[in-house]
């Protein structure tokens, strides 16, 4: 069940002109690390139209938004966090909300963890 594999994108760090410490998304900047033993389900699709930039009734564009909801394998705790991107079949995607840490019932130990990831385009 558990035969997936990502690739975590997580940014660097630049200072912008303000002296801000930013994320860095730069090629050069981004570290990967290979996630295997995940099991990647689809989660949610949503079409959505936009009108209220045409002015009119008839929507000016149609968003897409796709969802995949990612499970490790019992015993794991991935370094995946709400800020990072992956990278899965080709597809570049976005953290969805918190990564979330199952309890193992029997020691409390980090059992496995989840979190979801989505597509957007449009």
């Amino acid at each position: 069940m558990f035969f997936d594999q990502i690739v975590r994108v997580r940014a660097g760090v630049k200072t912008d002109r303000g002296g801000n410490q930013v994320p860095d998304w730069s090629p050069g900047a981004v570290s990967r690390l290979t996630v295997t033993d995940v099991n990647v389900q689809p989660n949610t699709q949503a079409e959505v139209a936009d009108s209220s930039l045409s002015g009119t009734a008839n929507p000016a564009r149609r968003a897409v938004i796709t969802g995949w909801r990612v499970q490790s394998a019992p015993g794991t705790a991935p370094d995946v966090r709400a800020v990072d991107r992956i990278e899965w079949r080709g597809l570049l995607l976005e953290v969805e909300g918190e990564v979330a840490e199952w309890s193992d019932p029997t020691d409390g130990s980090v059992h496995h963890v989840e979190f979801t990831m989505q597509r957007a385009t449009g």
